[in-house]
This record gives C-alpha cells, structure tokens and sequence, in this order.
C-alpha cells in the first residue's frame, strides 16, 4: 500500500486579517527550513567570503532580518528616512549596516559579523520575526491596499502597499535562503579546486 505524505500549511487564527496570518505560515515555513539547512554552519563557514566584494552567509541571515523588520517598518508607519533608521536600529538592537549588504566589488566581509554563531543569527531572525509581526498585527484585510509613498533619495517616488511588502519579504528570503545553500556547496568544494 502507498505511504501518504501530508504536506499541509495553516496560516495562524489570530489577527486581523487572514491574508497576513498566510504570510507569515509561510515565512515561518521558510525560515524553519533555512535554519534546519543550516544547523550545522559553524561560524568560519558562516563569515567564510569566496572572493572580496562577495556575500557570506552570516551577511545574508541578517539582511534578510533587517529587510523583514525595515519593510514592516514602512509598511506599518512609513517614518521618514531618518526616523526610519533609527526605529529599525533600535527594532534590531544592531545597526542598519551591520549586514554589509552591498558590498562594493573589492569589498571585505563586515568585521563585525565574524565571530557570530547560528544560534545568535537566529536570535536576530527571531526578534525581526516578532517585530514584523506585531506590525503587521494592526492589519485588516482593506488595509493591504493602502498606498504608501515612499521618496528615494535621488527623488524618485515610490509607491508600494503593505500586501507587497509582505510578498517581498518572503520572495527576499527564499532569494536569499537559495544563495546561502550555494554558498555551502562552494564551502564544501573549496578545497578540491
């Protein structure tokens, strides 16, 4: 007799809005299978740099926390550039850059991530996790149409709403979770080239 496999995701009961509850089960999802793919990183993997002006996986675990928290940020209050980082500074108990993300082409790993271990990434991950979603907890369905306007630096304006923030930072961590799986086989490999 065929085995049966239930594959199955339920987005959480609480909340304002179903919609958002489905992005988060499955952000959720997502992140507890980066974490499980990662479980056996030790730190040098985790700052190991292929070659200058490249990611390392330990820079993209916290952009990909900072971006959580920085778009919920906009999507729940949409401060001003300047208010903006500080609250996200003060959400992610870092500093906005810490990740390093971009590097310029001849850059070098930021320092300051060199020693950190999974589980402290986690902690990082975890609390952009409980930021974003207390902001997003205020949202009702009608509130994902909401426009935001956003002015970029060079003047362009942006216009986005709360429902593409949520979509980006999810396809942002499965972009990210896929280069970080990479990343590991070029570890791995480094030593037969």
């Amino acid at each position: 007799m065929p085995r049966t496999v239930r594959t199955l995701l339920a987005p959480s009961t609480r909340g304002r809005s179903r919609e958002v509850a489905s992005f988060f089960a499955q952000l959720d999802d997502l992140s507890r299978r980066m974490f499980a793919d990662l479980a056996d990183c030790r730190p040098a993997e985790l700052a190991w740099q292929p070659a200058r002006g490249r990611n390392t996986i330990g820079m993209l675990l916290a952009h990909c926390a900072l971006v959580e928290a920085s778009w919920l940020l906009v999507a729940s209050e949409n401060p001003p550039a300047d208010v903006h980082r500080a609250r996200l500074e003060r959400a992610m108990g870092i500093d906005a850059d810490a990740d390093g993300v971009p590097l310029p082409p001849d850059g070098r790993a930021p320092g300051a991530l060199r020693r950190w271990t999974l589980a402290r990434h986690r902690r990082l991950h975890d609390r952009a996790r409980r930021f974003a979603k207390r902001a997003a907890s205020r949202f009702r369905d009608a509130d994902l149409d909401r426009e935001i306007r956003r002015v970029r630096r060079d003047g362009t304006v942006r216009i986005l709403n709360p429902r593409w923030a949520l979509y980006h930072v999810l396809e942002h961590l499965a972009g990210h979770y896929g280069q970080m799986l990479l990343l590991r086989h070029e570890y791995r490999d480094r030593r037969r080239r």
